[in-house]
């Protein structure tokens, strides 16, 4: 009798190369894990590099949620140049001499885009607007708005502010930034309003997320790395990491499993999803609080 290939239940990190969709990084591991139940928790652009969340098996059932958290970037912002879709992708649409631009101006231009900001996001995203990609829409050569909406620039900084020319000949500026920002902010719209705000337009040229929630570029594997040795995060392991972590005994493991409301302890009132351990470390649920009870968001167990 032949043994069934069994791929284990949950997260692997992955180092995305440059030049690949999110899309085809979930592709590849249903063909490396040999299953097809692979998704992602919020994409990256093909431009992107870095951390990627993948769950496999029955950790899917955590991206949505886990796509809820906080990111970090390093990346390259270019001042002088607008681009059609903010990045370097895209066909340059203007050019100005940003030799003239100071490290002052630079700097209030970035306290402007920090905190809670109201954000557009580029055109070329995935945004839909009445149920169409806006990608779509602007590939199309449609006019459309896309409608501002709030995002958190916890941490904009500039480590280093290159002289540069482009190569139409342009004087530009090129900024090295790290940003930790919400779930649904773009990174290449801050570059874009920056660039707006100086009055010299810009773009993003390099990206690199460095961490997503807990997940961190130091437990990301190459898609090469894992084509040699998948390595999976446990579900128990994972969701432990990013949620705040609830022990419960056998007798209401039993009852959470069986569809029963248990009464939550008052100090994970307002704390969000919950992941709910039983006694061998296993994952049976992610649980909110309402009323005073747990309210199952997935279950596991």
């Amino acid at each position: 009798m032949t043994q069934k290939h069994t791929t284990p239940d949950g997260l692997v990190i992955v180092d995305k190369p440059s030049g690949f969709t999110s899309h085809d990084v979930v592709a590849k591991m249903r063909g490396i894990a040999k299953t097809r139940r692979v998704g992602h928790a919020g994409t990256l652009d093909p431009m992107a590099t870095g951390v990627l969340v993948l769950g496999v098996e029955k950790a899917t059932k955590l991206l949505g949620h886990l796509a809820l958290t906080e990111k970090e970037y390093l990346g390259t912002l270019r001042l002088g140049q607008t681009t059609l879709t903010d990045d370097a992708e895209g066909e340059i649409t203007s050019s100005t001499d940003a030799s003239k631009v100071t490290r002052d101006a630079i700097d209030a231009g970035i306290a402007k885009l920090t905190g809670d900001i109201m954000q557009v996001p580029s055109k070329v995203s995935a945004i839909k607007i009445n149920g169409v990609r806006s990608y779509k829409r602007a590939r199309e050569g449609e006019e459309f708005e896309i409608p501002a909406r709030p995002v958190t620039v916890s941490s904009f900084s500039v480590y280093d502010v290159r002289d540069a020319v482009a190569d139409d000949g342009t004087p530009v500026l090129d900024l090295v930034v790290s940003v930790v920002c919400s779930s649904g902010t773009y990174i290449r719209a801050l570059a874009r309003d920056l660039g707006a705000d100086l009055g010299v337009g810009g773009h993003l040229t390099a990206l690199r997320r460095t961490r997503v929630g807990p997940y961190k570029l130091d437990s990301a594997r190459t898609l090469d790395q894992l084509q040699k040795e998948l390595t999976v995060m446990p579900i128990a392991e994972a969701a432990a990491a990013a949620f705040p972590r609830w022990d419960v005994d056998a007798r209401r493991a039993r009852l959470l499993t069986n569809g029963v409301r248990l009464e939550m302890p008052e100090e994970y009132a307002g704390a969000g999803a919950v992941a709910v351990l039983g006694p061998e470390g296993r994952l049976l649920a992610l649980v909110e609080e309402h009323k005073g009870k747990a309210k199952s968001l997935a279950v596991f167990g």
